[in-house]
């Protein structure tokens, strides 16, 4: 438990330090993005991935050192193999270089449509399931977590090697897109993550001590790392922000929760808490994902709906329910994420 701790506090820690620099390199390299929802439409460096992947990569790397160099700071059932969070940092880093790769795409570029809706250009829709694929490949040729699980009305199913070939691509795929659906907020992106990663984090830490699931302790390192990770990103990136969390960011933390679930096996508690962003999957889809979930900037600040009263998105429902302005937006969808997030809980 004391590396566990320390992992966290490392990974907090090195967010928190790198991120100013980071912050100054990416001022200067021209990686910026405009903040759509400021009167001055200023440009701030985007790709808060990079920042918040070195902390869970640190985290990570101290944990597995601590366990191979130092099995006697740990009780025994920490000792387990650590080639699931091996496999899982291979992830992280092929993630982050994907969405690094969709932040240079937009850049600069953003506009908004003769309607005033704000709209970002980067790479078409199809190819993003395509960029976050590969970040796959690690945990699919470890055949991580369990080939069985327990589906509503069936029952328990033993998919073989068509988990780790089918159902672990088309999950990790899944849950890097529909994070990368809801965000655009100062804050909005880092703040749900910290709700979510820390709520899964816990209940995986919970179920290991009560039922001793043996990938329980690996999914908690990597979920409360980067808990931790984002906690520290938040104090650079809440309105208003001095760096944006960008693709890099999104796409990362969907590829986190993809395989905290798999590797915990906790798929029914990821279903829950991740259900702000299933259903803003359905709302998107109405649309056939053509409609941006950023709002019409009005002159005293507030936000008007993009759509009137056509809901796209979480966004637009809270716009349309009244004129708020960015940073109450992203507020109200954290305590919506907290709602979800408290669910898994009730059923331990």
């Amino acid at each position: 438990m004391e590396a566990l701790l320390a992992s966290v506090l490392i990974s907090f820690l090195t967010t928190f330090l790198l991120t100013p620099r980071i912050i100054e390199f990416l001022s200067v390299a021209q990686i910026v993005a405009v903040d759509l929802h400021k009167k001055d439409r200023p440009k701030r460096p985007a790709s808060g991935g990079i920042c918040v992947g070195a902390g869970i990569l640190v985290g990570i790397l101290f944990y597995v050192g601590v366990q191979t160099f130092s099995p006697a700071l740990s009780s025994s059932g920490f000792q387990e193999s650590s080639i699931e969070l091996l496999a899982v940092i291979s992830s992280i880093l092929i993630v982050t270089l994907s969405g690094l790769l969709d932040d240079l795409n937009v850049k600069t570029k953003a506009m908004q449509t003769k309607d005033g809706i704000n709209v970002k250009v980067g790479f078409p829709q199809w190819v993003k399931p395509l960029l976050t694929l590969p970040a796959a490949v690690p945990l699919m040729v470890i055949s991580a977590g369990r080939t069985t699980m327990a589906l509503p009305f069936i029952g328990v199913v033993n998919f073989g090697d068509l988990y780790p070939l089918l159902i672990i691509p088309i999950g990790f795929v899944a849950a890097s897109n529909m994070v990368n659906m809801l965000g655009g907020f100062n804050g909005l992106e880092a703040g749900m993550g910290v709700i979510y990663t820390l709520s899964l984090g816990l209940y995986a830490l919970i179920t290991w001590l009560v039922r001793k699931n043996t990938g329980g302790i690996q999914a908690a390192v990597l979920l409360l790392t980067a808990c931790a990770a984002l906690l520290a990103f938040l104090r650079y990136n809440w309105y208003p922000a001095k760096i944006l969390a960008g693709d890099s960011l999104t796409y990362l933390l969907g590829s986190l929760v993809a395989a905290g679930v798999i590797i915990g096996d906790m798929q029914r508690a990821g279903l829950i808490v991740m259900l702000p962003f299933i259903i803003e999957f359905v709302l998107k889809a109405r649309s056939k994902f053509r409609a941006s979930s950023l709002g019409k900037l009005r002159d005293d600040g507030k936000l008007d709906p993009p759509y009137g009263r056509k809901i796209y998105s979480w966004t637009h429902a809270l716009m349309n329910l009244d004129k708020l302005r960015e940073r109450d937006v992203a507020i109200a969808l954290i305590f919506i994420q907290v709602v979800f997030a408290a669910l898994p809980f009730l059923g331990i």
